[in-house]
């Protein structure tokens, strides 16, 4: 698949699908903090004086995916292992289970105790708010949730697949992947995921599903001293 925006997903994302929340400043773009902790560089070349030091402040942090810049005085880069980037092509099987629903402001509250439990890294107070969530609800509590997340015209991501750990083994990240696929190729758009390799449940479960493996892509961490 020759998919050039999803070689620089932070990018290609903060200057299409996200545009309206992007904090731009040349080359470099950003989620404000209370979205998402990620950044993207047009190219490896942007000049990281100049164009990062408006957008990040001292002593924070921020995530880079697919491109990350030469790093001068001042900064840390810290290279993680790439993460596997998976597309779906073609409609899933989408096995029996209970109801999904829409999640609105409603059930941020569930959302944000159920992924500080199982997602804490990149989950933040408006990230909801970047796509289309979608939850089951069990017994009174929500017991697994997925989500939109990057994207472009042509592209959506699929994000924050987690099931609370009690009700796992009901297969309710299988029912949600599928669904949340399948709706996003009947609008027109391709779904992407990320997902560690070290994650090889879930992995697999994306693989057995009918997701594909398109590259491995460079993953970092960016400081600001």
């Amino acid at each position: 698949m020759i998919a050039p925006e999803l070689d620089n997903p932070f990018w290609s994302s903060l200057r299409t699908r996200h545009r309206d929340i992007a904090l731009l400043n040349g080359e470099a773009a950003r989620y404000p903090a209370e979205f998402a902790p990620f950044l993207g560089v047009a190219h490896a070349g942007v000049d990281i004086a100049q164009a990062l030091t408006p957008l990040v402040a001292s002593g924070e942090s921020v995530y880079l995916l697919g491109v990350a810049p030469v790093v001068s005085d001042g900064w840390q880069l810290e290279a993680f292992r790439p993460l596997a980037q998976m597309v779906c092509t073609a409609p899933l099987d989408v096995v029996d289970g209970p109801g999904i629903i829409p999640l609105s402001d409603a059930h941020r509250a569930d959302v944000l105790a159920l992924t500080a439990l199982v997602y804490p890294h990149y989950f933040r107070a408006r990230t909801m708010e970047m796509g289309r969530y979608f939850g089951i609800y069990q017994e009174g509590r929500l017991a697994a949730i997925i989500g939109e997340r990057l994207g472009t015209e042509a592209y959506t991501e699929m994000s924050a697949i987690c099931t609370h750990p009690d009700f796992n083994g009901r297969g309710y990240a299988r029912r949600l992947t599928a669904m949340l696929a399948n709706d996003t190729l009947a609008r027109g758009r391709t779904p992407f995921l990320h997902v560690s390799h070290e994650n090889t449940r879930a992995k697999q479960l994306y693989e057995q599903i009918g997701f594909r493996h398109r590259r491995d892509i460079g993953f970092w961490s960016l400081k600001h001293a």
